[in-house]
């Protein structure tokens, strides 16, 4: 069975470059969703195995919507996707819960492994 994934950007083309990447190698993109209020209703609709979220986005930051998944499944896997120079956003989102962190722009073999990893 393929692995379920919920793509959360907030800009169209990072989600299309996520679900080609992903879909292409045999995983499942169920939901999208461009900011992180909307990225919380689809993960408690959908229950995906994992979600890539992006750090900034309008309405709550990828951070604030990792600790609410995390809220609803503790054992949710989260991957978070920042632009150069996010540093502490990236670190405070591993504290907050999520598993790996991919860089934009998004290369494939990276976003990969990181997926990977973080469904162990």
């Amino acid at each position: 069975m393929a692995i379920r994934v919920l793509v959360v950007d907030d800009a169209a083309f990072m989600r299309m470059m996520v679900k080609d990447i992903l879909s292409k190698n045999g995983y499942e993109v169920v939901g999208e969703a461009e900011n992180g209020m909307k990225a919380v209703e689809k993960f408690n609709e959908l229950r995906p195995d994992l979600v890539t979220m992006d750090i900034t986005m309008p309405e709550m930051d990828g951070i604030s919507a990792v600790k609410a998944i995390k809220k609803i499944d503790p054992s949710a896997k989260i991957v978070m996707c920042s632009a150069m120079g996010q540093q502490a956003m990236v670190i405070e989102a591993i504290q907050a819960g999520a598993r790996d962190f991919i860089v934009k722009p998004f290369q494939a073999d990276r976003v990969l492994e990181a997926v990977r990893k973080a469904v162990g």
